[in-house]
């Protein structure tokens, strides 16, 4: 095993630093969309290699765009005037061992099933249009996954970050958002679509929010009936925080779709026909919105590299970027000690995963840093030697990645 090393961490953990800005894109952002899509294109990818060739081909599905379309939104429900269109690129395996994989059919129903689950109102049959651009790999990245090692070389000499625990306003970001894409808040509130974007921003105990939201037009009849709806949903933004996060910070202020201007019309408001910019407003890609913990966090270290639609077995840029923070949750859940975590793995292209060329911690700790270094030390190294485990949760689906 490369080199494991643990030092003291010497910025102040995040809750107590005077300024932190953190960002969410939602469910029906372009962005996250588009990771959600690829996400489940891997996995059925996974599914398919498996159950034909007993283990996973090479595939990257992580080069993807997703398109905007064009719309008129109307007050009462308007017209998709041209579809959105999902272009899936980068490399995939679609002939082994003689026998011919269906690919572009494999990955056109998984992106229909994800929106089918995700988009109340996308029909992924005329909404959406599909253009597969997967190509055969190079051949040495290829013959990585045939060279019959149990645990492969990494695909890249690269390297991730991870930490924990979240912030407070971290799990602010995070939750309202869910809660805001929930069954139970959109069965209460139907006019309010998915894509939904987050920014929060704290100062010393003052947590001001900033929500994009989408409105659908079928449930709007007029200006009035816009601003009255979009008045009530901030008021039950404004009453879940307080039930939830009132303890926590001094101040929580919200602003709600604040380019709104009264008397513009349909113009003057976040209006749209299917519930997200997609349809005609904003393009997405993968690995331009939130991280493998579901946040955007602009004052932390950040991995550089997407991690859906990457193959779960050889590509570092979604093993570590993933396990790193998995990592970071143990060592904060075993040593209490530790208030803050940061890990990186870095890889060398080759050689095995579980034999990263450095494994390093920084602690953030008030007690004896000794006796916290060796337990973070075996930590690391029991983790790395346990990657397998945590590789088959990834290929099965088990481990988030947006």
């Amino acid at each position: 095993m490369g080199l494991i090393k643990v030092s003291r961490c010497n910025r102040i953990p995040m809750d107590r630093q005077p300024i932190e800005i953190v960002e969410r894109k939602g469910l029906g952002h372009p962005d996250t969309m588009t990771d959600g899509i690829m996400e489940r294109v891997a996995l059925e990818l996974n599914k398919e290699y498996m159950r034909r060739f007993g283990g996973i081909l090479h595939y990257n599905a992580d080069k993807s765009l997703l398109a905007a379309g064009v719309t008129n939104p109307k007050f009462g429900g308007g017209e998709v005037v041209s579809p959105m269109l999902i272009v899936f690129g980068d490399r995939a395996t679609t002939e082994f061992m003689g026998e011919v994989i269906s690919v572009e059919e494999i990955v056109i129903n998984a992106a229909k099933h994800w929106i089918k689950e995700n988009l109340r109102f996308v029909d992924p049959d005329e909404h959406v249009r599909y253009q597969v651009e997967l190509k055969p790999g190079s051949a040495e990245l290829t013959d990585i996954f045939r060279r019959g090692e149990q645990v492969k070389g990494a695909n890249d000499t690269s390297a991730a970050v991870g930490y924990a625990p979240l912030s407070r306003t971290e799990k602010v970001v995070l939750e309202l958002e869910r809660y805001l894409n929930s069954p139970e808040f959109k069965k209460s509130y139907p006019e309010t679509g998915e894509d939904i974007k987050i920014m929060g921003s704290r100062h010393n105990g003052h947590l001001d929010l900033t929500i994009a939201m989408a409105f659908v037009d079928r449930f709007i009849e007029s200006e009035n009936d816009y601003f009255r709806k979009k008045e009530e949903v901030k008021e039950r933004i404004v009453a879940f925080l307080n039930e939830r996060y009132s303890d926590q910070f001094d101040e929580i202020t919200v602003h709600l779709n604040t380019l709104d201007v009264r008397g513009r019309g349909v113009h003057g408001v976040y209006l749209t026909v299917l519930g997200t910019s997609a349809e005609g407003g904003d393009s997405g890609q993968v690995g331009r919105g939130n991280g493998v913990n579901g946040v955007i966090p602009l004052m932390r270290p950040r991995s550089s590299e997407a991690a859906a639609g990457k193959n779960p077995i050889s590509h570092v840029g979604k093993i570590y970027n993933a396990y790193t923070h998995e990592i970071a949750r143990k060592i904060v859940e075993e040593v209490p000690e530790v208030q803050e975590v940061y890990v990186w793995l870095l890889s060398k292209i080759g050689v095995p995963i579980n034999d990263p060329a450095m494994a390093a911690a920084e602690v953030y700790t008030e007690e004896d840093f000794k006796s916290v270094k060796e337990r973070v030390e075996d930590i690391l190294a029991r983790e790395i030697e346990n990657i397998g485990e945590f590789v088959n949760r990834l290929i099965d689906g088990m481990v988030p990645v947006y």
